[in-house]
């Protein structure tokens, strides 16, 4: 493939490693003063009655035989700024990271001090993509060089390119602690947080207050902060941010974040649309435009793999094919060397059994291939509805009684203690709808064909209350029914959530937003969405008030309606446009 080429100004480091080390207790400061790899000082960790502990990118080292004592975290502690609600605290007017170890009594026994260094010059490699204006998402592991990235970006923004750019700061990592931000940000503005969940609020005041060209933010990380993100872009404002996960594939299946890369839906095709595609008649496909145009996966310090069309990627991921991508590196000369990729993969084929030997494509092992499932005597052309009860319910027997090979249930225990996977019997439902919710939202359930091993039946309610074989062989076998209203995406998803107990308002129907919205606007299912992830992710959880983004005096009436569902009291505050609710803790 050939390679494109381009020189990399030499890069400058400023570490302000000195002051780190002055808030170290006297002994690991000295052990650390004369280090011969002093420069590359990843972190030093002091744990309550361990060895200090200093860490290179290459190996890690004990700085004296002596255990941290509760004299030498306090020593430290004294020397750095508050530690916030994260559990981070900074030294003033440097870039440094102190992260705090508590214990079930909120005492500090361990202390993790990350040196921060301003690199000038590392975003050669992404300088053409800042400046064409799009929105950037920035993906890796941690440690990888994100901040530091996010860091020059914004210096590059606000002093090359003379653009005015806000950083939301939420934990002070990129324009450093103290009031007064680092220099490394160059001309750029910093807003700071007061708590981590008030980061979506203090994103769209940055808009509405700076005038920003340009919003530059850390860690995007909930749901809230996603729908932010999205309203900020949809203002033609410049996003450059950050998330976890090393690949666009992780943000897809990541139900909170998916947002960020236009958000994931189920669509039921048309019989001829299915077999154009070659593909099942659910299908997921992308649902919005991206947030963020561009995306460049960090898999290595001076590699990353640039996405310059997210969207397309996307679909491209969501058909099941390998997208094409792009990747840049910095050579040993200080050149950037860039590499077109395009694979040229079929699409995944999902494995329906083993391969045909004389095909190679996989072989159906389903009842009708194998001549297990016996025909039945014609019934009625008319739509199914008209079919007779007793006749329907004569189709759903054959189909589900049915015996598979025994086999070892294979459990792990869960967070809880809970055993998990869970064995899940499906009773006249889609089995390809609920294959995809289990498989979208990563859940510990496996689908049995075998009712002796399940742990729970999925039926819609209409089969439970008429069909009164089910609810005896359930019975019989000491299995709990699940009824469903519809087999639809949304009513699986809740039921599946409800079974695994992951409803957070214990609402035994679960929300449908539809009831508030009375089969309103886009506009209008958004606000009621983002009400509902305030009250379910923030309000109830922690006890803590929140504000909302402002909405039309339609919308805020829905999202009082919707607040009054959960027993919980809001009220509207500000001037129009800018009128937003306020949701209060019970």
């Amino acid at each position: 493939m050939p390679l494109e080429t381009s020189h990399v100004h030499s890069m400058q480091i400023t570490d302000d490693l000195s002051q780190l080390l002055d808030i170290l207790p006297p002994s690991i400061r000295l052990a650390l003063a004369d280090h011969p790899q002093r420069d590359s000082l990843i972190e030093v960790v002091m744990d309550l009655g361990r060895l200090p502990e200093a860490r290179f990118p290459k190996e890690a080292i004990y700085l004296g035989d002596i255990p941290i004592s509760k004299e030498d975290l306090q020593f430290s502690i004294q020397r750095v700024g508050y530690f916030s609600g994260d559990n981070r605290a900074g030294i003033e007017r440097t870039l440094h990271r102190i992260s705090a170890i508590r214990n079930r009594t909120d005492d500090i026994i361990g202390l993790t001090c990350r040196v921060g260094r301003a690199v000038f010059g590392t975003i050669a490699m992404i300088r053409d993509l800042v400046e064409t204006g799009q929105s950037i998402l920035l993906l890796g592991r941690p440690g990888v060089g994100k901040t530091t990235a996010l860091r020059e970006i914004a210096r590059v923004l606000a002093e090359d390119l003379k653009k005015r750019v806000v950083i939301i700061d939420t934990s002070n990592e990129i324009a450093g602690d103290g009031d007064i931000p680092h220099p490394a940000i160059g001309r750029a503005r910093r807003m700071q947080v007061a708590r981590p969940e008030l980061q979506h609020q203090v994103m769209i005041e940055a808009v509405e207050n700076h005038m920003p060209e340009v919003i530059v933010i850390d860690e995007i990380g909930t749901e809230l902060e996603a729908l932010a993100a999205r309203t900020i872009a949809e203002r033609g404002v410049q996003l450059v941010g950050t998330a976890h996960g090393n690949r666009i594939e992780n943000l897809i299946k990541n139900p909170t974040l998916s947002d960020l890369v236009g958000g994931i839906q189920a669509v039921t095709l048309g019989d001829e649309e299915a077999r154009r595609r070659g593909s099942q008649k659910t299908v997921l496909e992308r649902k919005a435009p991206p947030t963020f145009a561009i995306a460049v996966e960090m898999l290595e310090r001076q590699r990353w793999v640039i996405h310059a069309d997210v969207a397309q990627t996307v679909d491209i991921l969501l058909r099941g094919k390998e997208p094409g991508f792009q990747t840049r590196s910095v050579d040993e000369q200080g050149e950037v060397q860039i590499t077109q990729e395009t694979p040229q993969i079929q699409p995944k084929i999902p494995s329906f059994g083993q391969p045909d030997p004389f095909t190679g494509s996989p072989r159906p092992t389903g009842w009708r291939a194998s001549g297990r499932m016996a025909p039945l005597a014609p019934v009625d052309s008319a739509p199914l509805k008209t079919v007779e009860n007793h006749e329907f319910e004569q189709l759903l027997d054959k189909s589900w009684v049915q015996s598979e090979e025994e086999t070892d249930k294979i459990r792990v225990p869960g967070p809880n203690g809970e055993d998990l996977p869970v064995y899940i019997y499906p009773y006249g439902l889609g089995r390809s709808q609920l294959e995809q919710v289990i498989e979208v939202l990563n859940l510990p359930i496996v689908l049995t064909k075998d009712l002796e091993n399940a742990d729970a039946v999925i039926a819609l309610r209409t089969h439970v209350k008429t069909h009164s074989k089910l609810r005896h062989a359930a019975k019989g076998r000491n299995v709990p029914i699940y009824g469903i209203k519809s087999n639809t995406i949304p009513q699986i998803t809740r039921v599946l959530r409800r079974l695994l107990g992951m409803d957070d308002h214990k609402d035994p129907e679960g929300v449908d937003l539809r009831l508030f919205s009375r089969g309103g606007n886009d506009d209008e299912l958004e606000g009621l969405e983002e009400a509902r992830l305030a009250v379910e992710q923030i309000v109830i959880p922690t006890g803590q008030p929140v504000e909302l983004l402002p909405r039309s005096p339609k919308v805020r009436k829905m999202q009082h309606e919707l607040v009054e569902h959960y027993r919980l009291q809001s009220d509207s505050f500000g001037e129009e446009p800018n009128r937003r609710l306020r949701i209060y803790p019970a």
